[in-house]
């Protein structure tokens, strides 16, 4: 493993695995410019699901040790910019949440837009890369995937769905591993409960990845109750990695 402010690394290069998994929201951790005036509230929205995906970072370090292969984890919250929004997406970086102004961010200006923007983005999408081209450039047919997690309940409304495949341009890959998902015993939707088509689509960074890279792509997102323990993240890895068996890249091939 290999880590820096922006990101770190699961699993080595000599892994054959058949994945390149990413978390984007894998933290909550700001740094310490940050940690050290966040108020009582920032740390209350850094806590919940506005800071991080609660779960996301123990189910691929348990896919990794079942199925092989790497990851490159975030290693900020998402509140500090958001890795999978694009830079001039209004959630880039937020500023009020639910009528709660998120201090840290009150009085960012451009300068500190940027300056977050390279020290953060550019470091983990740069990361992405550079860990897809090096299995690219080894002969290592490997498929991107992200993994992130979504609440029970949401607008006071309860999510019954399990495990949501989020998909763009590979609508059989998805199709087939919705079946494998459902097989495995979750409730498995596609394009829920966030979509990867359209103006509003969330899977901006495997869609980056996947088409610079030249893979198939998809996203998987998990509901936190299932992977809010490392018993339960290990429990549903392990259904998980049978479930990608449908997923898994040609010998020669993506």
């Amino acid at each position: 493993m290999s880590q820096t402010d922006a990101f770190e690394i699961l699993g080595t290069i000599d892994d054959p695995g058949p994945f390149l998994f990413t978390c984007e929201h894998a933290s909550n951790r700001l740094p310490v410019e940050f940690d050290t005036s966040a108020s009582a509230s920032d740390r209350e929205l850094l806590a919940d699901h506005w800071g991080w995906d609660i779960g996301v970072r123990d189910v691929v370090r348990h896919l990794i040790d079942e199925i092989g292969g790497q990851g490159v984890m975030a290693t900020f919250s998402r509140l500090l910019v958001d890795p999978n929004r694009p830079p001039d997406s209004p959630s880039y970086i937020v500023r009020e949440i639910d009528g709660r102004a998120v201090d840290f961010n009150r009085e960012v200006d451009d300068a500190e837009i940027a300056r977050r923007t390279d020290d953060y983005f550019h470091s983990y999408h740069q990361a992405v890369e550079r860990v897809g081209e090096r299995r690219a450039a080894l002969h290592r047919p490997f498929h991107l995937l992200a993994i992130h997690s979504f609440t029970p309940m949401y607008l006071g409304r309860a999510r019954p769905m399990e495990v949501g495949v989020l998909f763009d341009d590979f609508d059989e890959d998805a199709w087939h591993l919705e079946e494998a998902l459902t097989l495995e015993g979750f409730e498995s939707v596609l394009n829920a409960p966030y979509s990867g088509r359209g103006p509003g689509a969330l899977i901006y960074s495997a869609q980056r990845h996947g088409r610079s890279l030249g893979v198939k792509y998809l996203e998987l997102e998990i509901r936190q109750d299932l992977i809010d323990t490392d018993d339960k993240a290990r429990e549903v890895a392990h259904r998980l990695g049978r479930a990608l068996d449908v997923f898994r890249p040609a010998v020669g091939g993506a």
